[in-house]
């Protein structure tokens, strides 16, 4: 959540506003009880005096005349925690902002829209036509969601599970062609006016209309925060906070009476004036308003809006829930819970879970971390590993590079694809990854660790994530182009389509665990450290159902003896045992002990056995210079 200032004036209103806001809550809803006031909360005497405890009535009227509509007098000043505070009294009242009187000018946002956006017209199927305001997540499954309000997605008939069209009957009475998606959550009370409803069979964009804000963030609001948002009828409009901790009383119908709700209010914002000065109408119910900068959005989420002046008013305003109350009801994020793909503008999202552990058939576990690898490692939630689509990555915060990345591959499935742009994986910090500025201008290459081809299977759409994820620069490590181009006759880039070709493997999966060795001495360039070796362990199953694993190092040392020179040594490529292979790298192979193709000679099936006739495969290490040099 974001902590803004409560008000201008410093700690002492921060103190009186805490004090206020104890006193609003406490005892506001009695005051409701009188059917003349329509809401209590705090804003400042007048419209910009002190602040006060602001009261609103249907009818301001003498004191002598109280008797006479059944109200009776509201107090001149109120005394909270010892300290006496002034009181305002406000002509105003409030009415849901679903009351659609008449259908304004045309809009797309009255339109089917595939994907859906922030600011479209929804509803429940028995309803009129309200907003969509936010594109939110279910923690527990991941789903997205459509944020809005009660009185917009459920309504008096509805149900949990009834069907959310896009746009609403208002809009659009084809209700049978419109489904979006099905109610979810909701809520109606003094947390607030609030539900979600799962998507479902169309895609989204999270940026508002017209703002293009991504709401990452909550705000607790403060009295002259300025806030915009944009609506089904009123489409972007700007407003200034100018009350807030209300409780207002709001009539939702024969059905369900008045009920008390939370929330803030908001008035119009003078340097940015609303059409027929009107901030929100009948239809703008469930928009989001956000927290802005000038006429700039942030990706503050402010509040839910929900109602406004009631009919004939000319006191132009709007209510809003506050976004940790109507959470508190609902349990959204704002953000993809971490692991999830999220295909934007398409009807697919799916968890990335990373590396399947089980996906051969047989155990094939990613490796051990010691205590002092778990520390260095980059956490994702409470995990030190960071899961993409087909594979995973633990990432050294140290070294700012992959300790190992470990993926799946079908070959059944693959997908060919065209490359894409390299970038940042912004879920975590910027700082736990080298970029773009140690490869400029030198013969280091940005090269995959987990080959985009071997993470690209699947449905296309599956594929294509995987492709995109492979360039993230967690799965990138500094790499000369001698050893990373395949063009330039090296085994390293082909050792798993060697395994699938030659090996005694059964179908046409394999699990890759691959790394480089980090060593102190690992030259400096750039202020990084580039690796000298990398490593891989290749998985399979073999026909006898049993788990195979080979292993083996690659060597750039010659190559970094001038990382910006013209001629190189060549690299050297070697296999190793997985004894040997834990040794170098400091990691946990026990579970592959067994499966080590170099030291289990009694293992190897015939055809593997004599692939490897001539080869001393009991050794820990043994240098590869040809295809035949390689045990499977």
């Amino acid at each position: 959540m974001v902590k803004r200032p409560k008000t201008s004036e410093g700690k002492d209103d921060a103190a009186l506003m805490t004090c206020l806001r104890r006193f609003v809550r406490a005892k506001g809803s009695a005051y409701l009880v009188d059917p003349n006031v329509t809401s209590i909360g705090v804003g400042r005497k007048n419209g910009d005096g002190e602040v006060s405890i602001v009261f609103t009535v249907r009818e301001k009227v003498e004191v002598s005349a109280l008797e006479g509509i059944g109200s009776k007098p509201l107090p001149e000043v109120i005394e909270a925690d010892g300290v006496t505070v002034p009181t305002d009294v406000v002509q105003r009242e409030y009415q849901p902002s679903y009351m659609i009187v008449e259908n304004a000018q045309s809009s797309v946002l009255k339109t089917r829209l595939d994907p859906l956006v922030p600011g479209a017209s929804v509803s429940h199927p028995t309803g009129t036509a309200g907003t969509l305001g936010a594109i939110v997540f279910d923690p527990a499954t991941g789903d997205p969601c459509m944020l809005s309000n009660w009185h917009v997605l459920h309504g008096e008939t509805g149900k949990i599970g009834d069907k959310i069209v896009q746009p609403g009957p208002f809009d659009d009475n084809n209700v049978a062609a419109n489904s979006c998606g099905v109610l979810l959550r909701s809520h109606l009370g003094v947390a607030g006016d609030c539900a979600i409803a799962r998507i479902q069979g169309r895609g989204f964009d999270r940026a508002v209309h017209r703002l293009g804000a991504v709401l990452t963030q909550m705000a607790e609001v403060a009295l002259g925060d300025t806030v915009v948002k944009t609506g089904r009828t009123t489409e972007t409009t700007h407003g200034k906070v100018r009350r807030t901790d209300v409780i207002v009383k709001i009539d939702f119908g024969a059905a369900l009476g008045s009920k008390n709700i939370g929330c803030f209010e908001i008035g119009p914002d003078p340097e940015y004036p609303a059409e027929g000065d009107q901030i929100s109408m009948g239809g703008d119910s469930g928009a989001v308003w956000i927290i802005s900068e000038k006429d700039r959005a942030t990706e503050i989420f402010a509040g839910l809006h929900f109602a406004g002046e009631g009919a004939g008013s000319s006191d132009d305003h709007a209510l809003a829930c506050y976004p940790l109350s109507i959470h508190s009801k609902l349990n959204f994020s704002l953000t993809p819970p971490q692991g999830l793909v999220v295909e934007e503008g398409t009807t697919s999202t799916k968890i990335a879970s990373g590396y399947d552990a089980d996906f051969l058939g047989v155990p094939a576990p990613m490796p051990e971390l010691s205590l002092a690898y778990k520390r260095d490692a980059v956490n994702f939630g409470k995990a030190q590993t960071i899961p993409y689509t087909h594979f995973s990555v633990c990432q050294s915060a140290k070294r700012r590079l992959a300790r190992f990345v470990a993926w799946n591959t079908d070959g059944a499935q693959k997908v060919q694809l065209g490359r894409t742009g390299f970038r940042l994986d912004d879920r975590i910090g910027a700082e736990f990854q080298l970029d773009d500025t140690i490869y400029a201008n030198n013969r280091l290459d940005r090269g995959h660790i987990a080959r985009r081809a071997d993470v690209a299977w699947g449905t296309v759409e599956e594929a294509r994530k995987a492709n995109d994820d492979s360039f993230c620069f967690t799965n990138i490590a500094p790499q000369h182009e001698s050893y990373n181009q395949s063009s330039r006759g090296g085994l390293w880039g082909k050792l798993e389509d060697l395994v699938l070709e030659n090996a005694d493997a059964q179908g046409i999966r394999i699990s890759v665990l691959a790394g480089p060795v980090f060593a102190d001495d690992d030259p400096r360039y750039r202020g990084a450290l580039i690796p000298r070796s990398f490593w891989k362990l290749i998985a399979y199953r073999g026909m006898d159902e049993d788990l195979r694993a080979a292993c083996f190092v690659l060597s750039q040392r010659d190559l970094l003896t001038d990382i910006e020179s013209i001629d190189f040594d060549p690299f050297r490529l070697f296999q190793v045992s997985v004894p040997t292979l834990a040794d170098r790298t400091g990691l946990g192979f026990d579970t592959y002990v067994p499966a080590d193709i170099t030291q289990n000679r009694a293992r190897l099936s015939k055809a593997a056995a004599m692939l490897a006739r001539d080869i001393a495969i009991e050794s820990a290490e043994r240098e590869i210079t040809s295809q035949k040099d390689i045990a499977f």
